[in-house]
């Protein structure tokens, strides 16, 4: 009686360490010896009751139990709903770049993978265990064929709830998964042993994912006072057709926040979404007057996406702001059009202006006052992009640079498959709207792309999606793009 006495004192013990903080009952040693006792509750409770050592009163009996039963849930709580606390204080610690949901998020995320882990791990210990019982149950026939049914099915059940919680937390949290894989999840989950492949393989991502996090937590605090972003003139980046500047949703994602937070100062070109080049060029005249007068500053840096490159480099030429820009950095800009543009204008003129019409209604109930969808999209017609080219030339003293990204295969991004392969055979490659080719402009600083099949899109460069792709940051990207700004005394 002692020994056993001793034994639930030292869980008492334990369960006060781990609530402070001191230990960590959730290691791999102690979740072993744990999880057969949680997994087999109704065998030892029998066995409890079964066997009465000398001098073990019953009231004692039933307190011992019930104290081993506090111990148990205890443990349960903390593993189902707790089972990365020690990796929620190291996101505390290196992560303060990250909102509240930011971390609750991957805490989240990666106690689901340790969840997905202690699940594969309990049936695998459950299995021996069981077969354990029912030979001693055939030989001896100690155990009732009701308790042994019962805890069989106890058991079972308790090892898929810890697999299931692990698996609905790594399904709702992680951003790597995208939807092709959660798709892949559900069809394989009830197909062993496929599914233990394809949840392994979902538990290396959420690792790379949560890995990448504290990567960038601890790239933070190295930066965090080095202002490397803190150009010599303000930042005003313009975004491409069919967007907006929104107040509750950037069309650049989380790329400005983490260039305001080293040092840049950033502003929007607010220019319109469907309107033609020159009435946006003027929006955006007006806006980089409006930055200079509240800042102060004699110059502008511009970096524009997609059509508002051309927005800009318009209002840079032909609209008089060319003493007021000091750099152009154009990311998939269509300087030289796109074809499939040309095969879209050939279709029936009243379908296309019907079309139009539509677009031109929409957008302007959300916000625009000039919109003409006709003509701003023909603009990006080879014809038209030539003769702007030679009416819209750079500007000596501005400093042209461009980028551009490529999509590997039409599944890169299934919003832009279509015209993907639209493009392929007509001007190569491609990021799903616009050409290599077309979008070498200025100083080209190259094609960027996935380390993975994946490639990256038109909208993954602007980080549209507010995810991360494994071989690409595109934050980093836009960091070290204005950091060499800075470097070139913009």
């Amino acid at each position: 009686m002692i020994p056993f006495m001793l034994f639930l004192a030292a869980a008492g013990i334990l369960l006060v360490l781990d609530g402070t903080g001191k230990i960590n009952l959730l290691h791999p040693f102690p979740l072993t010896l744990y999880l057969p006792a949680a997994l087999n509750i109704p065998l030892g409770a029998f066995w409890f009751y079964r066997v009465n050592p000398a001098g073990f009163p019953v009231p004692l009996r039933v307190a011992s139990l019930a104290w081993a039963g506090i111990c148990i849930f205890y443990v349960w709580v903390r593993l189902n709903v707790f089972p990365a606390r020690d990796k929620r204080k190291t996101l505390k610690k290196e992560g303060s770049f990250l909102d509240r949901a930011g971390r609750f998020r991957l805490s989240v995320m990666i106690g689901g993978r340790f969840l997905v882990y202690a699940g594969l791990w309990a049936v695998i210990l459950e299995l021996p265990l069981l077969t354990a019982s029912w030979l001693l149950l055939r030989r001896s026939g100690e155990i009732p064929n009701a308790v042994f049914i019962g805890n069989a099915v106890y058991g079972i059940l308790t090892a898929f709830f810890i697999l299931g919680n692990g698996i609905v937390r790594i399904f709702c949290t992680s951003k790597r998964l995208g939807l092709f894989r959660r798709i892949i999840i559900l069809l394989t989950m009830w197909i062993p042993p496929l599914n233990v492949i394809v949840l392994l393989y979902a538990c290396r991502l959420v690792y790379e994912e949560y890995d990448f996090a504290l990567y960038k937590a601890n790239l933070h605090l190295v930066r965090v006072e080095k202002d490397i972003c803190k150009t010599r003139y303000p930042l005003v980046m313009v975004h491409g057709i069919l967007f907006r500047d929104l107040k509750y949703f950037n069309y650049w994602g989380r790329i400005p926040r983490e260039l305001i937070r080293n040092g840049a100062a950033v502003y929007y070109g607010s220019q319109e979404a469907v309107g033609t080049v020159a009435d946006n060029a003027g929006d955006l005249r007006d806006r980089i007057l409006a930055v200079l007068e509240e800042t102060g500053a004699e110059k502008v840096n511009i970096i524009a996406h997609s059509k508002g490159g051309l927005d800009s480099r318009y209002a840079i030429s032909v609209l008089g702001m060319a003493d007021k820009v000091a750099s152009l950095t154009t990311v998939s800009t269509p300087h030289r059009g796109c074809r499939f543009v040309d095969r879209a204008c050939a279709l029936p003129d009243w379908v296309y202006r019907f079309t139009a019409k539509c677009f031109d209604g929409t957008f302007r109930r959300l916000g625009d006052k000039n919109p003409n969808f006709y003509t701003a999209t023909r603009q990006f017609a080879t014809v038209s992009s030539e003769e702007f080219n030679k009416t819209v030339p750079d500007v000596p003293g501005v400093y042209y640079q461009s980028f551009m990204s490529r999509m590997k295969s039409a599944s890169s991004d299934p919003l832009l498959s279509l015209t993907y392969r639209l493009i392929k055979p007509l001007e190569g490659d491609n990021d799903g709207l616009v050409s290599t080719a077309s979008a070498v402009w200025g100083e080209f600083r190259g094609t960027v792309e996935s380390e993975t099949g994946q490639g990256i899109s038109h909208g993954d460069i602007i980080d549209l999606k507010r995810t991360d792709y494994r071989g690409f940051d595109v934050i980093e990207y836009y960091i070290r793009m204005v950091a060499e700004l800075k470097e070139k005394g913009y």
